[in-house]
């Protein structure tokens, strides 16, 4: 989360402010509430892709597209693993891109689960979710909601790419949130080399072989210049 807010995003517990600052975002990022009251759900999830629209990916965000494309010419594979739901890192020009989240800027349905395109809102009102198509229930959007699990398809990959890699690098997490927070772990457990990049302490800071402090839009940036020159 912290690569995005960087760019001037609020991370998900941040303190709510204006007209939802009596919520907590965990009392709106559940199927029980979309169930009560899917309009102000919607609402809520249209004023934070509304903040997703107004900002742009940082040095962070275009300095591991870079690295993506740095490892293609050497022939290495590359894997972005993100809990981020933004889908900044794909506007930076990443490829490659594991969202475990899943994407705040798609919808699928609430009921028969399926992607959902966007062009049906052109002719719906706004401030409340449209119905799908399959006429069993609305629209929501296509983020993991507490008490739903992760795609099994990305968490799969995820840990078969920790797993398999030869250098692992954790970017501004709290290395908290399971069960991405378990990677790094497997990462190393598997002989690579683990690189944490972080402002501040971790559990996976005693753990990692490499500890890089400061801002990922500053260490990042400066990590591909180095890449670059050798």
């Amino acid at each position: 989360a912290g690569i995005s807010a960087e760019s001037g995003l609020s991370t998900f517990r941040d303190k709510q402010t204006g007209l939802w600052a009596k919520y907590r975002p965990e009392d709106l990022a559940t199927p029980q509430a979309f169930r009560r009251d899917p309009r102000m759900v919607w609402e809520w999830y249209e004023m934070r892709r509304g903040m997703i629209a107004a900002v742009k990916p940082n040095p962070g965000h275009f300095a591991l597209a870079a690295l993506e494309a740095w490892c293609g010419e050497r022939g290495a594979a590359f894997t972005l693993i993100t809990q981020n739901v933004d889908g900044l890192h794909r506007t930076a020009g990443s490829r490659n891109v594991l969202e475990l989240h899943g994407n705040l800027l798609a919808n699928k349905c609430f009921e028969c689960d399926k992607a959902v395109p966007h062009d049906i809102f052109d002719t719906l009102p706004l401030g409340s979710p449209p119905p799908c198509p399959c006429g069993k229930s609305s629209v929501r959007p296509s983020v993991v909601w507490f008490g739903e699990m992760l795609p099994p398809s990305a968490i799969q990959a995820a840990s078969r790419a920790a797993r398999e890699c030869d250098v692992f690098m954790s970017i501004g997490t709290s290395t908290q949130v399971y069960p991405a927070a378990q990677l790094p772990f497997d990462a190393k457990a598997a002989g690579a080399l683990v690189i944490e990049i972080n402002a501040d302490d971790t559990p996976l800071t005693a753990d990692a072989d490499v500890v890089l402090r400061g801002a990922s839009g500053v260490v990042l940036p400066a990590l591909l210049e180095q890449l670059a020159g050798g």
